[in-house]
């Protein structure tokens, strides 16, 4: 699996659930009223199985996870909680589990396709490539 699908920089051109979402996992609703129209920047590197994803958000809050598939890694959950997961590539999407919510992102179609589902709500977020 030779190709770097995932490096970019990506944009969030679209969001569902977002609200909903946000307020399942316990954010605060000033926090929610903030980002409602922010446009995260995601960066993703990948080299082979390791990933170093940032994602940069509203006030210039950067988060950086660094992982390599298959393996625990101390990752940071969107609100600043540290915890430990396994992060998997299956089918060519990447899969974790937060605290309390199972996320998946994959490239389709040139996007960034994160989904992201907390009980009976799914967050769905779309970025385009911007780098």
């Amino acid at each position: 699996q030779g190709k770097m699908a995932f490096t970019g920089k990506y944009e969030v051109e679209s969001d569902e659930n977002y609200d909903d979402f946000m307020r399942k996992i316990g954010i605060p609703s000033d926090v929610i009223e903030k980002g409602r129209n922010f446009k995260i920047i995601s960066e993703v590197v990948q080299n082979g199985n390791e990933f170093t994803w940032s994602q940069h958000y509203p006030g210039g809050h950067s988060m950086t996870n660094k992982f390599t598939t298959g393996q625990e890694a101390d990752l940071e959950t969107m609100s600043g909680k540290k915890f430990k997961a396994t992060v998997k590539l299956e089918d060519g999407k990447i899969v974790a589990d937060f605290p309390n919510y199972h996320h998946t992102a994959e490239i389709s179609g040139g996007k960034l396709v994160e989904i992201s589902t907390a009980g009976d709500v799914t967050y769905k977020r779309i970025s385009k490539r911007i780098a």
